[in-house]
Order: C-alpha cells, then sequence, then structure tokens
C-alpha cells in the first residue's frame, strides 16, 4: 500500500523514446516509424478491401485475418503517431488522461490479438482434427462471434489495470522511457515501493499472454499427430505451410514479450532502456507490419486474386491470355 500524503499529481506525461539516441538521428528514426505505421495501415486495409470485395474469401479462417488487421491497424494507431511527433517537433508530451487511454489501449490490443491468435489456432484445429465436422462446427456466424467476442472480454483485464493505475501516486518523475505509455513505464513513475505493482502486472501479463498459449500449444500437438496420419503427402505439405505459417508469427509474438516482462525477475539478467524499448517495438510493430505481406503471400487464394486483378489492370483477362499465347505458337 502506498502511504503518500499531500502530494501533487503530475499533469502531464513526456514520451521519451530512445534515451541514448543522438538528436542528429531523431528525424531518421521518425521517418522509420512514420513508414512503419503506414505500411502497417496500407497492407492490413488492402487485406480487409480483398475479403470485402471476394466473397470466395468470406470463409471463418479470412474472418480472422480481418479481425488481426483490424487490431493490428488499431495498436499502430494508437501507439505510434506519438513517437513519430516526439521525433520529429519534440512533441512528446501526452496529458495524465490521455497517458493512461493509451497505456489501456496498448494492453487492450495486446490482450486482443493474443485472443483472436486463439481463435485462429481453434479454426485450423477444427479444420485439421475433424476435416468432416468441420463445416458444421466453425461457420462465418460463429467465428463472427467469437471474434466479437474477442473484442468484448479484451477489455476486462487491461481495464482492471487502468483502473489501478490512476489511483497510484505520480507525484514528480513524469518522463516515459518507452516509446508509448504502457504498465511497466507507468509503474516506475510510481513514488514509493513499486515491487508489489511489478508482481501485479506481471502475473496479469503472464496469464493474458500464456493461458491462450498453453491452448494454442495444445491445438498445435493435436493437429501435428492428426498430420502425420493423413495419408496424402500433398495433404500433409498444405497443413503443415500452414501451420508454420501460424508458428512464425506466434514465435514473434510471444517469444520476445515473455524476455521482457520476465528480465526484471532474473538476477543476473540486466537489460538497458534502449535493449527493452528495442525488443518491445520489434514484438510490437514488427507483426502487425508483417501479417498481412505473410497471409498473402503464404495463402494461394489471395494470391489468385491479386494475380486476377494484376490482369485486369492490364486489360488482360485469363481467357485472352490464352488466346494470345495459341495465336504465338500457330505463328
Amino acid at each position: 500500500m502506498f502511504q503518500i500524503d499531500n502530494y501533487t499529481r503530475v499533469s502531464e506525461f513526456f514520451i521519451v523514446g530512445f534515451p541514448s539516441l543522438p538528436s542528429e538521428y531523431f528525424e531518421l528514426v521518425a521517418w522509420f516509424f512514420f513508414f512503419l505505421y503506414v505500411i502497417t495501415v496500407v497492407g492490413n486495409l488492402l487485406l480487409i478491401v480483398v475479403f470485402a470485395l471476394e466473397t470466395s474469401l468470406q470463409k471463418p479462417m479470412y474472418i480472422t485475418m480481418v479481425s488481426l488487421a483490424l487490431s493490428d491497424i488499431g495498436f499502430s494507431t494508437v501507439a505510434l503517431p506519438k513517437i513519430i511527433a516526439r521525433y520529429w517537433w519534440n512533441d512528446g508530451s501526452l496529458g495524465f488522461y490521455t497517458c493512461i487511454f493509451q497505456e489501456h489501449m496498448v494492453h487492450y490490443f495486446g490482450s486482443l490479438n493474443s485472443l483472436i491468435l486463439l481463435s485462429m489456432a481453434l479454426d485450423r484445429y477444427l479444420a485439421i482434427c475433424f476435416p468432416f465436422r468441420y463445416p458444421m462446427l466453425m461457420t462465418n456466424q460463429i467465428m463472427a462471434a467469437l471474434n466479437v467476442f474477442c473484442w468484448v472480454v479484451a477489455h476486462i483485464f487491461p481495464g482492471i489495470s487502468t483502473i489501478n493505475v490512476t489511483v497510484l501516486p505520480f507525484c514528480g518523475p513524469n518522463k516515459i522511457i518507452q516509446v508509448f505509455c504502457d504498465r511497466t513505464s507507468l509503474t516506475a513513475l510510481v513514488c514509493g515501493d513499486t515491487s508489489r505493482e511489478y508482481s501485479i502486472a506481471y502475473a496479469i501479463a503472464m496469464f493474458i499472454l500464456y493461458v491462450p498459449l498453453a491452448f494454442i500449444i495444445f491445438s498445435y500437438i493435436c493437429i501435428i499427430i492428426s498430420i502425420l496420419r493423413m495419408a496424402s503427402v500433398q495433404g500433409r505439405i498444405k497443413a503443415f505451410s500452414t501451420c508454420a505459417t501460424q508458428g512464425c508469427i506466434l514465435s514473434i509474438y510471444y517469444i520476445p514479450r515473455f524476455f521482457v516482462y520476465t528480465a526484471p525477475f532474473i538476477p543476473n539478467l540486466k537489460m538497458t532502456a534502449d535493449m527493452r524499448i528495442l525488443t518491445t517495438v520489434f514484438y510490437s510493430l514488427l507483426p502487425p507490419v508483417i501479417n498481412p505481406f505473410i497471409y498473402c503471400l503464404r495463402t494461394s487464394e489471395i494470391k489468385t486474386i491479386f494475380r486476377s486483378w494484376f490482369q485486369k489492370l492490364k486489360g488482360i483477362t485469363p481467357t485472352k491470355q490464352s488466346q494470345i499465347v495459341a495465336g504465338t505458337r500457330i505463328h
């Protein structure tokens, strides 16, 4: 408990970013984050547009992809504009409640992504382990309802954490050593002993991230067993390819998070502020950038759609193209 009386709460916070970064590199870093944001928004919006225009993609798996794309856009929009402004115009100031709101939304989208990845793993588990019952077990309506449920439930634990943060005594330091407001950075600015707060934040983070991960790992073990029992070699390759794509995203999402959250509790493991921030940027901002490209490049249906769109833009339909090739062969 904090026994601090007669203190003046800080009215605003300042996003520092990388504390050891020389000022001559500020503009370069601003451009990096700006391009990261543009690529994230454009890539994920493209995936959403393709899904909306092509009825052939309106299946449970693609509903989850769209949900993840919307979440990635939301996270990037919450997290990146202020750090871009900080490095371009030295405008890193955030009002107290604006920072608290950003902290809530950052952890909300982190929780949401964890739940969406769980729903994605559940979809693959049912599709591969119960292929004949899959059309009845997982319809578009069920998957849409499951994703809406994820978007609502993801507010619970970040909401509890946010309410707890608002009553903590912030009586002096106001520099956020991070690229956005998060629970760890805010707790570091609390006046008094914060060991209990760190423990609570760590426990909540582990529960939100690794309870879904436990179910995801269990589902993938079942999937691998089912794949190994498949008679068709082509079927095995296709199933493993799908799982490898999602496994890559899961590894980027979960492993660095565990490293950052656990580092303060390991006595001989010391992370500099810049290394901690760089790791956070890696696991927070890399997946939203690469997710649409991984899914577009690894999904044959989406590649086929892009190929047909490209042919239409060039004024060549598949039929015309085959006629041209046939005419060339005759001559």
